[in-house]
């Protein structure tokens, strides 16, 4: 008898079904996958899926868990130094490369109780990562080593925005520089930015307008699905039914929301990146003002991460183009002040830096206080050093 007809599962099950459903979440979206999906990837029925976990929440949680643990795992094996760290780090992120789009994309549309519990277990992630990088930089202050320990589990977690895969050993080879090259960022020396450096944008003028900069803050905070026409309307001030006097339907609201987030951002950055100096003066220039924007504008930042996927095939498609655009001239111009790097490893930091900024202006320092030190670690990131501008 075999062990299906005897009613044993087969070993290893759950695993698998982790491993489907954290693939399909990454490429195509929690909300645009359904359980039956997933137990059609691992090749069972749905009701024995249900065996496993109990809901698609659930799957989602322990997804991310899973690679919490492996995060966790990795840290202990690498702690006998920085060195042995980014060594054990760095095959780990590969191997969970959906852990960093799950956690700003989808772990953020599980109930309040789960989401606690997830951040309290990355707290604790972060806390042994300092632990260890303590050990090789014993005179920095906590709050310095603190930043410089997300910056380093932010630019691995960037893997998730892409596809970019070198042969195995130089990828790893290529994170762990990366890794190190973070860590060893002095941020006692890390430039000062002022507040605010760019244009303050007039405050809402019209029911238009506000409902615009609502919607990206609740859509990026809650995500699309989790509110109402009813709250957009409320916060603006107007019953929800009024809402369609100014947008068809929420779905085109959600994307001119996001053209006006993509008009801003390429206003504000495409000018220093594109001056007419030196490629290494333009990207610093670039970089000074993408962080600057990020610290006035993370939920604009993102609402374009998480949101993107839950516009119409043309609009998202329009909005995918334009990431891809913005990416390209960041790569392009790192290539011309780094020639030696090939497009893989250019975008594969062009990404890192892009997810250390993302994640730092909302870290627990608050955008006020990090806007150096998260340029210094964007640099550091991108392989520049102090002869690069």
């Amino acid at each position: 008898m075999t062990e299906r007809a005897a009613g044993r599962r087969p070993p290893g099950r759950r695993a698998q079904v982790l491993a489907a459903a954290e693939g399909l979440f990454h490429r195509r979206g929690y909300h645009r996958v359904s359980m039956a999906e997933v137990a059609a990837e691992v090749g069972i029925t749905a009701p024995a899926l249900y065996r496993h976990f109990r809901s698609k929440p659930e799957l989602l949680r322990c997804a991310v868990t899973g690679g919490l643990d492996a995060l966790r795992e990795a840290v202990r094996a690498g702690k006998d130094g920085p060195e042995q760290l980014c060594a054990a780090l760095a095959p780990a992120a590969i191997d969970h490369r959906a852990l960093g789009t799950l956690w700003r994309r989808d772990a953020r549309l599980l109930p309040p109780a789960q989401r606690a519990a997830l951040r309290r277990e990355l707290r604790a992630v972060v806390a042994e990562t300092a632990a260890v990088v303590a050990t090789g930089y014993p005179g920095r202050p906590a709050a310095d080593t603190d930043l410089v320990c997300r910056s380093l589990l932010s630019a691995y977690g960037g893997l998730g925005n892409h596809t970019f895969a070198p042969p195995r050993r130089a990828f790893e080879a290529l994170l762990r520089r990366i890794g190190a090259d973070l860590l060893a960022v002095d941020l006692a020396a890390a430039p000062v930015l002022p507040p605010g450096r760019g244009l303050p944008y007039p405050a809402p003028v019209t029911r238009r307008e506000a409902l615009l900069v609502t919607a990206v803050r609740l859509f990026h905070e809650r995500g699309f699905d989790n509110v109402s026409t009813e709250e957009l309307g409320a916060a603006v001030g107007i019953a929800g039914p009024s809402v369609y006097k100014h947008f068809g339907t929420k779905a085109e609201l959600l994307a001119a929301a996001l053209v006006r987030s993509r008009e801003r951002l390429w206003q504000e950055v495409a000018g220093p990146l594109e001056g007419t100096g030196e490629p290494a003066a333009a990207l610093a220039a670039g970089l000074a003002a993408y962080v600057d924007f990020a610290r006035r504008n993370s939920d604009y930042l993102g609402a374009m991460v998480s949101e993107t996927e839950r516009l119409d095939p043309s609009d998202r498609r329009v909005a995918v183009e334009f990431r891809r655009d913005f990416l390209r001239r960041w790569v392009a111009l790192l290539q011309q002040v780094r020639p030696g790097y090939g497009d893989a490893e250019a975008r594969i930091r062009v990404h890192a830096m892009f997810a250390l900024v993302n994640d730092g202006v909302r870290g627990p320092a608050g955008a006020g206080d990090t806007g150096g030190a998260l340029v210094a670690l964007g640099r550091a990131a991108l392989g520049l050093d102090a002869a690069d501008g």
